[in-house]
């Protein structure tokens, strides 16, 4: 069996780790963007090289064998994904797509895939890939047939069916997704705020008192290194999110607003500190975190 990567980053790079070890028989191919700019020479090439992923340079000739396709794209490019893998699909693939993307822009992607004759399959991965890998628990939508099925069973893939029809699985993750990025954001700007006003020691002791479940200042030290670390990433997903919203009739403004802050806090470009003293890491943040 072959797998086929259309984009190679963080998540790819760990489903093809977990799933090389689970089965060393696999072969994997991958394209990312990267290989335009880097060529053959570049870093992403090199990960492939090192990973055992052969490099794709033209996707109808290189994932042509491929049996699964795995589209794990930035968000603004997934629909372009699919439009252009419908060009090569064929039938008898199955195309996942893992983006963190509107069920409107899942269901777009799904008309091109199927289009081609090819089966396609919306994705929702609901934690982080680290370190569980393609082990990490993923929602499905879509027709599964029975074999597909029965191969990420046997994978050790940890997911479960939600729906029929392209969509549903992200839908989840998009509404889920408001809640957890907006905690994020919310606790950066609740304690920067603090420490700007001088009252941060009270603030954490009363949230402390609060929400002791949440263990801080720990918590805080964890949603301060998310959001410095895929706080781009997650911006992308939360703009997503806003869309969802604003189809079901909802307040969009306020994933948008939970975007803007993880985009600040991602464009730092901070390496976080975890054991350092969370006073002395909102002051270095302070000055650069402003609107």
């Amino acid at each position: 069996m072959k797998i086929g990567f259309i984009g190679f980053g963080e998540a790819a790079r760990a489903f093809r780790k977990s799933l090389a070890e689970a089965d060393p028989a696999l072969a994997f191919a991958a394209y990312d963007i990267l290989l335009d700019s880097e060529g053959s020479r570049g870093s992403c090439a090199a990960v492939m090289k090192e990973c055992d992923v052969a490099a794709v340079s033209s996707s109808a000739d290189g994932f042509s064998d491929c049996d699964w396709i795995v589209s794990a794209v930035t968000a603004d490019q997934s629909l372009e994904a699919a439009r252009a893998a419908s060009v090569w699909l064929r039938p008898g693939q199955t195309f996942f797509d893992v983006n963190s993307v509107s069920p409107q822009r899942k269901q777009e992607s799904a008309v091109h895939v199927s289009g081609a004759g090819a089966a396609y399959l919306d994705m929702a991965v609901m934690a982080p890939v680290h370190p569980r890998g393609h082990r990490t628990p993923v929602l499905l939508a879509g027709n599964v047939e029975p074999s597909t099925r029965q191969a990420l069973a046997d994978f050790g893939f940890d997911f479960e069916v939600v729906g029929p029809e392209a969509g549903a699985a992200t839908a989840i993750k998009m509404v889920r997704s408001l809640f957890v990025k907006g905690l994020e954001a919310i606790t950066v700007e609740a304690l920067l705020a603090a420490q700007a006003s001088g009252c941060l020691d009270y603030v954490l002791k009363s949230l402390g008192s609060s929400f002791p479940g949440l263990g801080w200042p720990d918590f805080a030290h964890y949603q301060f290194e998310r959001t410095l670390t895929h706080g781009n990433r997650r911006a992308a997903e939360m703009r997503e999110s806003a869309a969802t919203m604003a189809a079901l009739g909802r307040n969009d403004r306020l994933a948008d607003a939970i975007a803007d802050t993880q985009a600040r806090m991602g464009a730092i470009r901070s390496d976080p500190q975890p054991h350092a003293d969370l006073a002395a890491v909102l002051a270095a943040l302070a000055p650069r975190s402003r609107p």
